[in-house]
């Protein structure tokens, strides 16, 4: 969707902290996507963009004779965001994987967005891409990812540029009006005279976003990393704990000891933990005694995996991924057939009906070049599930990143928010064959925009500390100073809280300010008299309005 101009720029004016010079007169992004193949395509986004008016029918000749729709795009420059999308219909085949490349004589960035065309109706490709050069010629061209030949369509394309000024402006006013809240607070005496010049002081105490990372058997006993954490994470979700090769390394040697302190930890401090995972798609980390079983044998493991786990930790985990990595693996269906997964999720919601289930996977919005994972690819499994009675009620993007791609990270979220599912990026890292300073700059590019787009409802990073490191990256040392990463968190949770606050009612005896999410207290002093209270701030379009007695 697009918001209003006038309405957009008003927000963007009085909610900006600190407030914009000027109205913001650039591009506002558009979240429109669309998952269902249309017999008519919607119109270009942006009015078109760069390529409005432009014609597609420059032929690039692929192979065997196939000729791609190429646009030829001229001065591309260092840094910009663009933000590409079109409709695709194809004929010679009922489905094709549609993939949109770029190439120019320097450089080939294989991917910039994808789609799972079908014969005889339009479907909706929406990606982009950021150049670390500029390019003076280059073709942007469409192609099957699985090298049959096809014949391609294209109408309604479009690719818009945005400064890294104007991609932040439109962040941040996604923040002010997702994130935040207007609250006013109305001070009165117990004639209901209101009182002008009391004074108010008001501290967020806690944060309705859920922000966390990976935790490890290595948080037990060890007090600093546990203050370490808790000063800054709201949410954990245990790194191999729960993971069935660690609760049952042999037949019905079960243990959840490590498990169950880490709970303990977590309960204590108020964090919410996710579920991870009940099982794993993949053969490398299922146990081995379970790889060398088939047929009865492994449905009754299965089986007992499930009724044990789930019983124990019933109502404990707000969500759990079922069946991790199911678009790249598939042990599990290739044993016991092709309702094995299904089978998994209903029995997870049978024992857990509170939790929230969710897919979990890799490379969805890391990168569009891996065929398993493409966005389409995942709408299609988690509705095949769905079609067959599973509750699929939550949406994991793990998050591996090593360089990622701002724009086709929007644009995947904005297809698979069309499912209106909770979207929770997992899994965030970045690549350990970058420098801890490069880490720092691409984590912050990845969690901005995973703060700033409306459907993420929560974020968790893969940095859980060990002895010898973290898998990627790491937000620490050993004695708990940042590194750039941690450096790089620490800022953003400043940015993103409201912290605490102050002033003087008003001549009506209100005092009003915009606020983070979450749970406050709120102060007030008057002459010889004080009053406390608190009051939550849950989104809404209203103004919170909240009144406190002298």
């Amino acid at each position: 969707m697009m918001y209003s101009l006038p309405f957009c720029f008003l927000l963007l004016f009085f909610l900006a902290d600190p407030p914009l010079a000027a109205p913001y007169d650039g591009p506002l992004y558009d979240f429109s996507a669309y998952t269902q193949c249309k017999t008519r395509a919607e119109g270009p986004l942006y009015n078109g963009g760069i390529l409005k008016g432009a014609r597609w029918d420059i032929p690039r000749v692929l192979a065997d004779g196939v000729y791609s729709p190429a646009f030829v795009l001229r001065n591309l420059t260092t840094g910009t965001k663009y933000c590409f999308s079109s409709w695709v219909k194809i004929k010679g085949a009922d489905s094709a994987p549609i993939r949109a490349s770029l190439m120019s004589e320097k450089k080939t960035i294989n991917c910039v967005g994808t789609v799972t065309a079908r014969r005889g109706c339009w479907s909706f490709l929406k990606g982009g891409f950021v150049l670390d050069e500029p390019l003076d010629y280059s073709l942007l061209f469409f192609q099957n990812s699985d090298e049959r030949a096809v014949d391609l369509a294209i109408t309604s394309a479009s690719l818009q540029p945005f400064t890294d000024q104007e991609w932040s402006t439109n962040q941040q006013y996604i923040i002010n009006t997702e994130r935040k809240r207007a609250v006013t607070i109305h001070v009165a005496n117990t004639q209901g005279e209101r009182l002008q010049g009391a004074e108010i002081t008001v501290e967020q105490v806690s944060k309705d976003f859920p922000f966390g990372s990976a935790i490890a058997k290595t948080i037990l006993g060890n007090l600093p990393y546990q203050n370490w954490f808790v000063k800054r994470f709201n949410a954990a979700v245990f790194e191999n704990e729960l993971k069935w090769y660690a609760t049952e390394p042999d037949p019905g040697n079960i243990t959840y000891a490590l498990a169950d302190q880490m709970l303990e930890f977590v309960r204590a401090n108020q964090i919410v933990a996710r579920g991870h995972n009940i099982f794993w798609e993949d053969p490398k980390y299922t146990p081995a005694w379970v790889r060398n079983l088939s047929g009865p044998a492994l449905q009754s493991a299965v089986n007992n995996r499930i009724q044990s786990l789930m019983s124990k930790y019933k109502d404990e985990f707000v969500h759990w991924d079922v069946s991790n990595e199911m678009l790249h693996f598939d042990f599990y269906e290739q044993r016991l057939g092709a309702d094995a997964t299904l089978h998994f999720y209903e029995t997870a919601h049978q024992s857990d009906p509170l939790a929230t289930l969710f897919m979990n996977d890799f490379n969805v919005v890391e990168t569009c070049s891996d065929v398993n994972s493409t966005v389409d690819s995942y709408i299609s499994r988690l509705r095949e599930l769905s079609r067959g009675g599973a509750t699929m009620s939550g949406i994991g993007l793990e998050g591996h990143f090593t360089i990622p791609n701002p724009p086709l990270i929007r644009a995947i979220l904005d297809k698979l928010a069309t499912l209106q599912l909770p979207i929770w990026l997992t899994e965030i890292d970045i690549s350990k064959t970058l420098s801890k300073e490069t880490q720092a700059v691409y984590l912050e590019q990845v969690l901005r925009e995973g703060f700033s787009h409306p459907s993420v409802n929560g974020i968790m990073l893969w940095t859980a500390l060990h002895s010898h490191g973290c898998y990627q990256m790491c937000l620490t040392d050993d004695n708990f100073h940042n590194l750039p990463a941690g450096d790089v968190v620490d800022k953003l949770l400043k940015e993103w809280q409201t912290g605490e606050i102050g002033g003087q009612t008003d001549d009506h005896g209100s005092y009003s300010f915009f606020g983070f999410l979450g749970e406050y207290q709120v102060t007030v002093r008057y002459g010889n008299r004080t009053a406390n209270s608190t009051f939550s701030l849950c989104r809404g379009d209203e103004t919170r309005h909240f009144s406190i007695q002298l």
